[in-house]
């Protein structure tokens, strides 16, 4: 048996350990595609044979390594790949941004009702909103990739959300960012109120567009799990 100097023996055992990482990750960018095709399945669909897309824009994201890393940390969770699958769901994730609240719940219902889609949580903000006045509905769907060496079920965090609630989102993040998470009272205050705004907006747009097409406004959210 070869001994390798001590630091090649480190620099392997570290690309070693790198390489096992990017399989890992690799699984939740296949559960992601997986869901991403489903919605650019969709968007077709309603572009080619409805009068109306519900989908404005989507954006997607695995997490880097250092975001994951730091968020094991933080969670206290133990750094193994098991305990990071058990204790993340969030590592691979998709933002669908919809034109009206009705959307959101519309194109939720669409993709949990497909049978190889399992909906592990959801934390319906729309009907319940955060008490800084965030609006989303976010669900941890599971969804099957099929590897070389089998199946892997990998969770994907889908959030649903209006224009206006992304455009409230995007700012708040920016703020928190800005602030190191220490916002000052006054801006949280105005935050609070911009989010107020914010869903007084798309229920008058909602509105409009009931009006502009005769349809019934009736409420929605997610009824079952």
């Amino acid at each position: 048996m070869t001994m390798l100097p001590a630091d090649e023996e480190a620099i392997a055992q570290a690309r070693a350990l790198r390489d096992e990482f990017q399989r890992f990750l690799l699984e939740y960018r296949f559960g992601l595609r997986e869901i991403e095709t489903k919605i650019s399945i969709l968007r077709e669909e309603f572009e080619q044979a409805h009068d109306y897309n519900p989908i404005e824009h989507v954006t997607s994201r695995v997490k880097s390594p250092d975001s994951l890393v730091e968020k094991v940390g933080r969670k206290g969770i133990a750094p193994d790949f098991d305990s990071i699958r058990a204790g993340i769901t969030d590592i691979a994730g998709i933002r669908i941004t919809c034109s009206f609240v009705s959307d959101a719940y519309r194109l939720f219902d669409l993709l949990t009702r497909q049978d190889d889609v399992r909906v592990r949580s959801v934390k319906d903000y729309i009907a319940e909103p955060k008490a800084n006045g965030y609006k989303s509905l976010h669900a941890i769907l599971e969804v099957p990739v099929f590897l070389s060496s089998g199946r892997v079920d990998v969770p994907v965090e889908v959030q649903f959300r209006t224009i206006a609630m992304d455009f409230w989102a995007s700012l708040e993040h920016k703020i928190y960012y800005k602030y190191d998470r220490r916002v000052p009272a006054e801006l949280l205050d105005s935050l609070k109120e911009a989010a107020d705004s914010a869903a007084e907006l798309d229920s008058r747009m909602a509105r409009l567009h009931s009006e502009v097409h005769g349809i019934r406004s009736t409420p929605a959210r997610v009824t079952a799990v």
